[in-house]
């Protein structure tokens, strides 16, 4: 736990891209040192860099909702990250280079906390910890093997599901069972 919290310290003095010049804090994760599941979004949305904490807005609700329902885990059973730790302007996509500036920092943290599963939340985390581009709708319920040793599955960012509706809502659902298969079997 002190090595998160020595990762965290360093991400608010982060200055490795132009992110830092616009952000109220950087939004490193929370949940449990130990969890087998860490969740990995895209980044900081406005309700994240003012409270501080990844999801809290209305995806972060869509999440945590399908995260109790389909797997039986809350809020505090799981780690939730985001691949970019500051918010870029007006939420747009971060950028290639915001990534990859990002991506020692995201790496160090999956080290630390060693996770069984990842749910790459959206394009941006897919790309981020898997390194794989495809097309969401063809990623999407995948298992991916990781450096880290953790296994990966990707689904659809929340956000979609609220332009998206019930589709996208369903399509999250069976990539969850994706998920707690994985998690059952998982050592």
């Amino acid at each position: 736990m002190n090595n998160l919290i020595l990762q965290a310290q360093e991400a608010q003095a982060c200055r490795a891209c132009d992110l830092a010049k616009s952000r109220r804090q950087a939004v490193f994760g929370s949940g449990p040192s130990d969890a087998r599941l860490m969740v990995i979004g895209e980044a900081p949305g406005r309700h994240e860099d003012e409270g501080g904490a990844p999801f809290i807005g209305r995806s972060g609700q869509v999440l945590v909702r399908l995260l109790e329902e389909e797997l039986g885990l809350g809020r505090d059973d799981v780690y939730i990250a985001n691949a970019v730790k500051c918010r870029p302007p007006e939420n747009r996509t971060p950028t290639k280079q915001e990534i990859v500036a990002c991506g020692p920092r995201l790496a160090a943290q999956i080290a630390a906390l060693g996770p069984r599963v990842l749910l790459c939340v959206g394009a941006t985390a897919q790309r981020a910890v898997i390194g794989d581009a495809s097309p969401m709708r063809e990623a999407h319920g995948q298992i991916f093997e990781t450096r880290c040793g953790a296994k990966a599955v990707v689904t659809y960012h929340p956000a979609a599901a609220l332009r998206g509706g019930s589709r996208i809502v369903d399509l999250m659902r069976q990539d969850l069972h994706v998920v707690r298969a994985l998690l059952s079997t998982a050592s």
